[in-house]
């Protein structure tokens, strides 16, 4: 066989893997949207886990490129946040090989009976209203309802070292709280939400955890936003000024009382370590 011939042969071999450009390519007839920085930021969150190469590539399998489609139509198709993408995906809601059946999305509830597995959709009108919940524990939220981020104007941008220096954290320490997707950034700047979260991440990163040790938090907020979510779907999906006010007051209200709950389970938790 002449050197052509190999030549010919090795190029046509199929390949065990590919690359994030070559995926790209093989999802932009579906996805036209699609990009680079979105596969990597599907990434960030967790939703996807490509090898890596010993230099740092990615290296995109069979599997991968079907969990994509998966994560991208569910997105198109049933308009589900991403969170809650995750949340079914790890519980085998969501099945990448279409072998399970697939849960109806966000722009059907409310037409469906809810599953046992399932947030109970009790009528909104009977939650729990603001007023029954301390202002303590609405630490989120303004009296109106509307969410808030506490250190910083709402329409700020800041750079990664602007980040750090506010929040005193290091390059590295941002770094890391980025990689286990703790906090992340809009093409490089940071919002009000990431000054909080890394103010409030440094306070662990004092006492000695690890940024991989805050991933559970976050896991926990995504699962919990995405069950509020759920919840206040029918009314934004009214798209009038009184139905979507309602929205934020029955945010500000679950919120609030996701705090106190968070708090008495944490007191019942480590209660034994303060009885002895």
């Amino acid at each position: 066989m002449d050197d052509a011939t190999n030549t010919t042969a090795a190029t046509s071999r199929p390949r065990s893997h590919l690359s994030i450009g070559e995926v790209l390519a093989l999802l932009l007839e579906e996805f036209p949207d699609i990009t680079i920085s979105k596969i990597r930021f599907l990434e960030s969150q967790g939703l996807i886990d490509p090898e890596r190469t010993p230099s740092g590539y990615r290296k995109f399998y069979d599997d991968d490129v079907e969990l994509l489609r998966c994560i991208l139509r569910e997105q198109r198709e049933n308009y589900l946040p991403l969170r809650v993408i995750k949340d079914r995906l790890d519980s085998g809601q969501i099945d990448p090989t279409n072998d399970l059946v697939r849960p109806a999305g966000i722009a059907d509830i409310g037409d469906q009976p809810a599953n046992a597995s399932e947030v109970d959709h009790t009528p909104l009108d009977s939650s729990l209203p603001l007023s029954d919940v301390p202002a303590e524990a609405t630490s989120v939220v303004d009296p109106s309802g509307a969410l808030r981020a506490a250190t910083v104007p709402d329409d700020s941008l800041l750079t990664a070292d602007e980040l750090c220096s506010v929040a005193g954290i290091g390059a590295e320490d941002l770094a890391s709280l980025e990689s286990y997707g703790v906090i992340t950034s809009d093409r490089g700047t940071y919002g009000p939400d990431a000054v909080d979260i890394a103010k409030i991440a440094k306070r662990f990163l004092d006492v000695g955890f690890d940024a991989r040790h805050l991933r559970g938090w976050k896991v926990a907020a995504d699962r919990e936003a995405g069950l509020f979510e759920q919840m206040i779907q029918p009314l934004v999906r009214q798209r009038n000024p009184q139905a979507l006010e309602q929205a934020r007051e029955q945010l500000a209200a679950m919120d609030g009382a996701g705090s106190l709950l968070r708090s008495a389970l944490m007191r019942a938790a480590l209660r034994p370590h303060f009885d002895r």
